[in-house]
């Protein structure tokens, strides 16, 4: 048991130590006060049922088995590693991967609510990337949407009897595109185009996010096959705690 926690101490440093360390210059979801205090107010509104939820979730977890708390710090840690890093996309926000597919895989998209929401938080007070005005939208869009997306594609997949590694790196991967889907509507129905209104305006948003977001959400699949076969081989009994589904 302690020769397993070792090496995945080990292994969460060493990943730690390899995409963690980024620039904080750009470092924004959507910027504090890009949107309208309206918009801010009521993405908060529309966020505050799945947090409620969320956090009756993860209590939940947590009185089934107590040692739960390893897999949802993991899947914290991992959204807060792979979210802070960040490429310069469209003014008002960046492109980044969100990390929370992989905990939607192993618990479902209500704890990625609160487990994002902490991570905005933190990345807004500590590398000035996001903002509190804009934390419900951000929550919203990379928190509630896409990890609800990953889920349901996951579970979707299984169903259909698709291999579960191929399952998963499908759930990460358009689940985090998913979330920019979600966050081009939302800059668009802050800023519609003066022709076209918001469709318009959403199109083009997705437009500069895509070069950049494409290849990463790729990347982000790629990174989250990679940890839950790492968890599989090391961290075995606690995903059986968890309920997750062995074999492939």
């Amino acid at each position: 048991m302690f020769k397993r926690n070792h090496v995945l101490l080990k292994l969460s440093i060493l990943f730690a130590c390899l995409f963690a360390v980024t620039p904080a210059a750009y470092g924004m979801h959507i910027m504090e006060g890009y949107l309208p205090p309206s918009y801010c107010v009521g993405w908060g509104a529309i966020s505050l049922p799945f947090l409620v939820w969320g956090f009756k979730s993860i209590q939940k977890k947590l009185k089934e088995n107590k040692k739960n708390i390893t897999l949802l710090a993991i899947s914290g840690a991992f959204i807060f590693v792979i979210s802070s890093l960040k490429i310069p996309s469209v003014t008002g926000s960046c492109s980044h991967m969100t990390g929370t597919g992989l905990g939607a895989v192993l618990f479902g998209p209500a704890p990625m609510a609160i487990l994002g929401l902490i991570v905005l938080i933190f990345q807004a007070l500590l590398l000035a990337h996001g903002g509190l005005t804009t934390l419900g939208a951000n929550t919203f869009s990379m928190a509630i949407a896409g990890p609800f997306l990953s889920f349901g594609l996951y579970r979707l997949c299984r169903k259909l009897k698709v291999n579960k590694n191929l399952s998963i790196f499908l759930a990460a991967c358009l689940g985090d595109l998913f979330t920019y889907c979600v966050t081009s509507l939302q800059l668009a129905l802050a800023y519609p185009a003066a022709e076209g209104g918001a469709v318009v305006s959403a199109v083009k948003f997705l437009g500069v996010f895509a070069p950049t977001q494409l290849p990463l959400a790729v990347v982000e699949g790629i990174l989250t096959l990679v940890v839950m076969i790492t968890l599989e081989t090391y961290a075995k009994s606690e995903m059986k705690l968890a309920g997750f589904e062995q074999g492939v």
